[in-house]
């Protein structure tokens, strides 16, 4: 089962061995999802020119040392998921060019007494471990200087011999699960000055005590760092917060599914001295059990004035409180998408003096359904120029609205407009109102280039008069039946028309159209 490049896909077919008669042909080999059990030293002698070797989620769990020995081009080896007990640096003595190796998902408990990997020194990623990983030792990492990303699968990692990763100079991205916050602390005292990009996963930070353990991370270089099904309470926030604000180089805090038990009164205030370096905070589905009774977040509003992207997405915001938003001195995106906001909350939210940099603003998948009060409410930014409220209910819109004067790009599809009027703003150079059952588009839009009207009841194409610097249109899925070609070459700067998904009539003139268009 191998195609003209090479690439031969034996993957998911029930095989118990490495198929015989393999050749230098090969340059991929696909052997994922069988019931191999075992790799002999022979079986892929005379493959020496592959570059990938897909081993995972079969039954592995004995590999001839020489096994590999013929593989000196091999770029990626998959062993992932497989009944590997152990890990012999016998393995991968020969793979001089591997870029990417994958272990995650077997039985060993540890690396060994060395380093399996002292010989690999073009490895770029490595992703280790398995629920039984317990131990990490000293030089288990030794021959490996830089890395583009290392994950380790820790969850009952439990044993590490402090200076275990000190060797690695560099390492762009450290992904790590586990519960241990005193091993969590052990691996970041070794990486302060190596780990660009940390990302920490199904950890709990639920004692305050624990807190002083994590002090360390204080004195990292790292620049980003990611918590992922992670647990937060309300006592040890503070300290967290703390500890980011004190590392030196901190532009980018990441939360992503993580736990909140709590409502946001902090048993003790918060008292750092606002980040001189952090500019970017994501949020994304945060679970807050009772999210109703959350405070007015006033003990960070002092540490909120540098930051300049932030993202509160899907965790049930219902109300941005004033004082906070007039915080935000120098916020140019913000991003509130699938929340809880509704018409009489962002006119709050959005409070004279507040967000007064702000450029980007997503609000699509809220609670908002007056077209009117929503430009209203935000017509006073006076640098706003893209706004997405896009999949909110506004229904019929009325003949005038206020908006931002500077605002150039607008996305109202799926809002439930049944007709659109001059309420939309005049100067815009982008509009998607796709999948809003519209019938006709008849706006005097003198700026726009890009039009979006997908999945509406579209019956012919919109005039080119009021749209006269149109550069692209897609008017797929509607219900045009054929255009002209005066209609299409009336508009004199289109670049790019999309109208698929129609039901053309299939005239001689419309063919002879179409067919001069594609040649």
């Amino acid at each position: 089962s191998c195609d003209a490049t090479q690439l031969c896909n034996c993957s998911s077919m029930g095989l118990d061995f490495i198929p015989s008669g393999l050749t230098g042909k090969i340059t991929v080999l696909n052997l994922a999802h069988n019931r191999i059990k075992h790799i002999r030293s022979q079986d892929l002698q005379q493959a020496v020119n592959l570059r990938a070797l897909l081993l995972q989620s079969n039954e592995i769990s004995s590999i001839d040392k020489d096994s590999f020995r013929s593989l000196g081009k091999l770029e990626l080896l998959d062993l992932s998921n497989n009944s590997l007990a152990h890990l012999s640096p016998a393995w991968f003595g020969h793979l001089f060019s591997l870029q990417h190796l994958h272990l995650q998902g077997n039985f060993y408990r540890d690396l060994g007494e060395s380093s399996p990997f002292s010989n690999l020194r073009n490895l770029s990623s490595l992703h280790l471990g398995n629920p039984r990983f317990s131990t990490i030792r000293q030089g288990n990492f030794e021959g490996i200087a830089l890395l583009n990303k290392l994950w380790i699968e820790g969850g009952n990692l439990s044993q590490y011999e402090p200076g275990s990763l000190k060797s690695m100079k560099k390492i762009d991205h450290m992904i790590i699960n586990l519960r241990s916050i005193n091993v969590f602390s052990a691996i970041v005292r070794d990486l302060l000055h190596s780990v660009t990009w940390l990302e920490v996963r199904k950890i709990a930070f639920s004692i305050p005590a624990e807190m002083q353990v994590l002090r360390v991370m204080s004195s990292s270089f790292a620049k980003k760092i990611s918590f992922k099904q992670t647990l937060l309470t309300d006592a040890t926030v503070p300290g967290i917060v703390s500890i980011l604000g004190d590392m030196p180089k901190l532009v980018e805090v990441e939360m992503i599914d993580c736990r909140l038990l709590g409502t946001g009164r902090w048993e003790m205030q918060i008292q750092v001295n606002q980040s001189q370096t952090v500019r970017v905070v994501t949020i994304e589905k945060l679970s807050i059990e009772k999210f109703y009774l959350f405070t007015d977040l006033q003990d960070v509003e002092g540490l909120l004035s540098l930051l300049t992207k932030v993202t509160v997405e899907n965790t049930k915001v219902f109300l941005v409180p004033c004082s906070l938003s007039q915080r935000l001195l120098s916020l140019e995106y913000l991003d509130l998408s699938a929340n809880l906001l509704g018409d009489q909350s962002l006119e709050h939210s959005a409070c004279q003096g507040g967000w007064p940099s702000l450029q980007t603003l997503n609000l699509s998948q809220n609670s908002l359904s007056n077209l009117e009060m929503t430009g209203k409410s935000l017509s006073h930014l006076r640098n706003l120029s893209l706004l997405d409220i896009s999949q909110n209910n506004f229904g019929e819109i009325p003949d005038v609205c206020e908006w931002p004067k500077t605002l150039k790009y607008l996305n109202l599809s799926s809002t439930h407009i049944p007709k659109l009027t001059t309420c939309i703003p005049p100067t815009l150079e982008v509009l998607d109102i796709s999948a809003n059952n519209l019938k006709e588009f008849g706006l005097q839009l003198p700026f726009l280039k890009e039009l979006y009207l997908t999945k509406n009841q579209l019956k012919t194409l919109p005039g080119a008069a009021p749209i006269p610097n149109l550069v692209a249109m897609s008017v797929s899925r509607n219900k045009l039946n054929s255009f002209s070609r005066e209609e299409f070459e009336s508009f004199k700067k289109m670049e790019l028309l999309d109208a698929s998904d129609n039901n053309f009539i299939c005239s001689c003139e419309f063919l002879s159209f179409i067919h001069h268009q594609a040649g």
